[in-house]
């Protein structure tokens, strides 16, 4: 596995919009207020030229998009790229995409839900590390919560122990302003299928299931390579569930499974389900016990900080992770190797 540098004082982070822009004033308000408290941290910041545009959920159109993530991955005076935010379309991008840009120009790429469709081809298929967890827009928030500080500490290259969060958020609460942190209301609970506590330590890859299951199977999608280069890992699957049912749920896992998603797999972690949307009274518990996850007999976590519902951790793809489950109590680290 590749790492690229960490970044430091006075780095300088590029800010594309491969997926959606600013729709509104709050959401532009945001974008404003992520630019000026990073720049507090004393790091200069690159936005896209149409990082306030959106037009059907998205910046520009698919071969503009590409171009300005093309640039910033080739520009030498970017030190690292974070998406702006998440959406519905950045799969569109994907076929203008240059990755060979990351031969002579590696840096690490972070986001969080819709950016997957590039963190994951750049970790699966070309075995670099990237970094899921947050969005630009993540720190617009007026007040920021320590998952956002957790972020900056993991990309200024300090691997802290990332323990869970007390709350979360149960609901999605309309924002006035833009610049409103999580409305954290309910309990952080991590909990396991069999209910008891797990210890797991093997190489981490995921990110958003809804996008990883429109790329799976496809050009852009490594894992069969990724799995048989990090077998002797064993691999640590995550998924941050959106807006799929829990039907759809159960039929994606069966796909993935015949894909040979899970060879090799020494546990799967999901994250709070986006939506509690079932035809057959499914619990995530229940479906998750009616998946093909249950006949691997290897542990499976779920509700962890790992989600829409936030606070989310920080995930480094591609690295081993540690990640420690017990009443209720969670924890996950990093070792770059």
């Amino acid at each position: 596995m590749k790492y690229p540098d960490f970044i430091k004082e006075n780095s300088c982070i590029g800010v594309p919009a491969p997926s959606a822009g600013a729709s509104d004033q709050g959401k532009k308000n945001r974008f404003i207020n992520a630019k000026k408290k990073l720049e507090e941290l004393e790091y200069k910041i690159i936005l896209s030229d149409n990082i306030y545009n959106c037009v059907t959920g998205r910046s520009a159109s698919a071969k503009v998009r590409a171009e300005e993530f093309n640039n910033m991955i080739e520009d030498k005076s970017i030190d690292f790229v974070l998406c702006a935010t998440g959406g519905g379309f950045l799969v569109e991008i994907l076929p203008y995409i240059n990755f060979d840009l990351f031969k002579s120009n590696m840096k690490f790429v972070a986001g969080f839900s819709d950016p997957t469709g590039l963190l994951y081809p750049i970790t699966t298929k070309y075995d670099i590390a990237t970094i899921y967890g947050q969005n630009f827009s993540s720190f617009g928030a007026e007040k920021w919560h320590r998952s956002e500080e957790d972020f900056i500490k993991i990309i200024n290259g300090n691997l802290i122990t990332q323990c869970n969060y007390d709350l979360y958020e149960g609901g999605y609460q309309e924002r006035i302003t833009g610049l409103e942190s999580y409305n954290l209301t309910d309990k952080v609970y991590w909990r396991t299928l069999n209910e008891k506590s797990v210890n797991l330590k093997g190489r981490i890859i995921g990110g958003c299931l809804d996008v990883i299951a429109e790329l799976a199977g496809t050009k852009y999608d490594g894992v069969k390579e990724f799995n048989e280069r990090y077998k002797n890992d064993g691999i640590i699957w995550y998924f941050d569930n959106c807006e799929l049912s829990k039907e759809e749920t159960i039929r994606l896992l069966w796909k993935l499974k015949e894909l040979g998603y899970f060879d090799y797999c020494k546990g799967v972690v999901f994250g709070r389900f986006g939506t509690d949307v079932t035809t057959f009274g499914y619990t995530v518990k229940t479906c998750l016990q009616d998946s093909v996850l249950n006949e691997l007999n290897i542990p499976i976590i779920y509700d962890a900080d790992i989600s829409h519902k936030g606070p989310c951790l920080t995930i480094i793809n591609g690295a081993i992770a540690m990640i420690d489950v017990e009443d209720g109590k969670g924890n996950i680290s990093f070792e770059l190797k």
